[in-house]
């Protein structure tokens, strides 16, 4: 039981220490993949280079990393959203372990047990073990490695525990597993990134040219003729042409394997008939607000927003409570007003004159060693003890130094901040809010709350101003089950009177439906257009063999989707028409350079004045152009310009210049030199930080470059 209460002890700072660190570190940057759809046996979710993702194990490992996120959220559900996203987490780690085992394992990058073990026990713990809140030893506040090893023993020991308490002590060792997991991946990540950045090392040369190159900085003057001068019609550009720079330029043209849709999404929407009923469902709720007292109930059960049983100043409420409150006698209903699908109710509950916010000061004790809140007669003890401390003069800073558990404040003396008392709802609930507002200045005072014990300090309040407490009742009009019949039928009947996509493209617009036609979707893709919930519509795009197919009515949420697979396009290149009147347009532009290069050349102008008159062009200025400016103020990505203009002498006229955008003549008023002096040391140290990120870099390029078949669009 003693071991159980440690580890509850500190279950509840999961959030604070791990909680962004962890997550940052598991939702990483998607990982390219391609698909060949129809080839795959019935359980794999992907195959990477040849080594299978089973369903099974991937399906574990969502659920792993759903019970950490609920863990490090300190909540018991999961929206949709962070669904996609640790989904996605999954799929990227599972990749990404593949590719690290191949390719770490021929270069002999590894991490032992024996490294694993000192990294957790030895004599060389990682700080992400040091930082892990499950390892404070509570009586000192800091990592203690004996500490540690008796949590972790009690992991393997599940049977000396009462059976109600193994389920809480096995999934907080789970999340212990995971973590372990991950620290072991980061460790063989570091190694890499090591391993190449020694390999990338500055020298003194390069340093010296990097500094002085960044710290030059150029003024120029300059005039431009834009290629839209020149008519389109003009200019010929021959297929030949086209295929030479789409050949040059191949490898830029990938794409996984996609499909060509169209498709009709038609929302249901309320009808008057569902506006009717929710005018008398708020009837009613407003007759049940005016003889209640019990708000929170009330707000519990009838309505979508949650009452705060908490004063607020009237700069803090939106324009329509604030004029409602100002005018409103205790009781008072105002409404039901309609916005946005919505009938809003309020009541004045309460009103009063009091000091809006407070600044508010803790010492942090120790987390409750039970569910319901309990913390030991020890802990008990020492914040008294401590408060007589403070009541006979100690310093509360130095106390906050020495005990407080809590890191985000410790820093600074304990402060909190300034709380409103929806602030104070929103940190520690209503008990902090009760004795922060009621705390008499500068008197210490110990509260006991859900999180445990703190030792609260008031050093100032704001002057009293009017404050009102306001319950709210909102009905969202939402399409009744009749509604979403009408809605289906509809379309059915469209789709059985034009029953082939030819019918469907030539009627839609007639009939009141918006065909949205050339949608290119992938296995990856989680929506259809803007359709939410629309995975199912791209899962029937894959599934189906035949081309012009006309999918049933997919019910997407609120949205009944339709779909008409147009075309496959095959894992591999882009064909040369899809991307050719881009590349019709840059040959064409550059032929325009050229054209408008030469006629300036010819006319041996020797002044940027007579450059002006010849372009029908005014003369500008930029100021503060440097070697890394990778966008010119007036005059945009250049860079061929931007590298002319670091080597022209001042006062030479420069050009013409064929540029993306335009053919440019320009003169350097000065080059000037930024302030400092070099450190060959600083600037090495900086360039090889520059290049340590090269080493993320390059693992990337091996999971690219790595045959990756995705197969997720057949479970989810």
């Amino acid at each position: 039981m003693a071991t159980l209460e440690k580890i509850r002890n500190h279950a509840g700072l999961l959030v604070i220490v791990v909680g962004l660190a962890l997550f940052a570190f598991i939702i990483n940057d998607a990982l390219n993949s391609g698909s060949t759809y129809l080839k795959q046996s019935q359980d794999e979710v992907a195959s990477v280079d040849g080594t299978p993702i089973k369903y099974m194990d991937y399906n574990f490992r969502i659920e792993e990393m759903t019970e950490v996120f609920k863990i490090q959220s300190q909540t018991t559900s999961v929206t949709d959203e962070y669904k996609e996203q640790i989904n996605q987490s999954v799929y990227d780690m599972m990749v990404r372990e593949i590719v690290m085992n191949n390719a770490f394992g021929n270069l002999g990058i590894q991490v032992t047990p024996d490294e694993l073990f000192d990294m957790v026990e030895g004599e060389n713990v990682s700080p992400m073990v040091q930082q892990f809140p499950l390892f404070i030893d509570p009586s000192t506040g800091a990592f203690s490695k004996a500490y540690a090893l008796e949590i972790l023993k009690s992991f393997d020991n599940l049977s000396n525990f009462a059976p109600n308490q193994r389920p809480e002590v096995e999934r907080l060792r789970n999340f212990w597993l995971f973590w372990e997991r991950n620290m072991k991946t980061q460790r063989l990540q570091e190694k890499y990134m090591n391993l190449l950045s020694k390999a990338l090392v500055t020298n003194p040369l390069e340093a010296k040219d990097a500094y002085e190159a960044s710290a030059e900085n150029s003024d120029i003057v300059f005039v431009t003729q834009p290629y839209t001068t020149i008519p389109d019609s003009l200019i010929n550009v021959d297929n030949d042409e086209i295929r030479k720079l789409y050949n040059e330029r191949k490898e830029q043209y990938k794409q996984k394997e996609s499909r060509i849709v169209d498709y009709i999404a038609v929302e249901v929407r309320p009808s008057e008939a569902d506006y009717e009923n929710a005018r008398t469902e708020i009837e009613e709720l407003k007759n049940e607000l005016a003889s209640t007292d019990d708000m929170e109930r009330f707000a519990g059960t009838t309505s979508n927003v949650e009452y705060a049983d908490a004063f607020q100043s009237a700069a803090t409420l939106d324009a329509e409570m604030k004029a409602f409150a100002e005018i409103a006698q205790i009781g008072d209903i105002d409404g039901p007003v309609f916005a946005n699908d919505s009938y809003t109710l309020m009541k004045l509950v309460d009103k009063t004159v009091a000091p809006d916010s407070v600044r508010v000061y803790h010492i942090f004790l120790t987390v409750p060693a039970s569910p319901n809140g309990g913390v030991d007669d020890a802990i008990t003890a020492q914040a008294d003890s401590l408060l007589g401390v403070l009541k006979n003069g100690g310093d509360f800073a130095a106390l906050v130094e020495q005990y407080s558990l809590d890191d985000q404040t410790k820093t600074n003396g304990g402060e909190i901040g300034w709380l409103t008392e929806i602030g104070a709802l929103q940190v520690v609930r209503k008990e902090l809010k009760d004795a922060i507002f009621g705390a008499v200045l500068n008197q210490p005072t110990i509260l006991k709350t859900s999180y445990g014990i703190h030792i609260l300090k008031i050093t100032e309040k704001t002057a009293n101003v009017p404050k009102y407490k306001i319950a709210q009742a909102r009905l969202t009009v939402t399409p009744g089950n009749k509604t979403f019949n009408d809605t289906y039928n509809q379309l059915s009947q469209f789709v059985a009177n034009n029953n082939s996509s030819e019918k469907i493209a030539a009627s839609a617009a007639e009939a009141g439906f918006n065909l949205i036609s050339g949608v290119r979707i992938t296995t990856i893709d989680r929506i259809l257009g803007a359709v939410p919930n629309s995975r199912s519509a791209i899962r029937w795009a894959f599934e189906t063999t035949r081309k012009n197919e006309v999918s049933n009515i997919i019910d997407c949420s609120n949205q009944f989707v339709v779909v008409v697979r147009r075309d496959v396009l095959p894992e591999g290149y882009q064909p040369v028409n899809t991307v050719a009147p881009i590349l019709r347009s840059e040959i064409a532009a550059k032929k325009k350079g050229e054209q408008l290069a030469r006629s300036l050349k010819e006319k041996n102008l020797q002044t940027l004045q007579a450059y002006a008159d010849a372009m029908n062009s005014p003369i500008d200025t930029v100021r503060y152009i440097t070697p890394g400016t990778t966008r010119i103020t007036k005059i945009g990505l250049e860079p061929v310009l931007n590298a002319e203009i670091a080597y022209s002498q001042p006062n030479q006229l420069c050009g013409p210049i064929v540029g993306n955008n335009g053919v440019y003549v320009f003169m350097v008023i000065n080059h000037t030199q930024e302030g400092g002096t070099y450190n060959e040391t600083e600037q090495i140290r900086s360039m090889d930080m520059t290049n340590s990120y090269k080493g993320y870099q390059a693992f990337q390029q091996l999971v690219d470059e790595t045959k990756i078949t995705d197969n997720r669009i057949r479970f989810d």
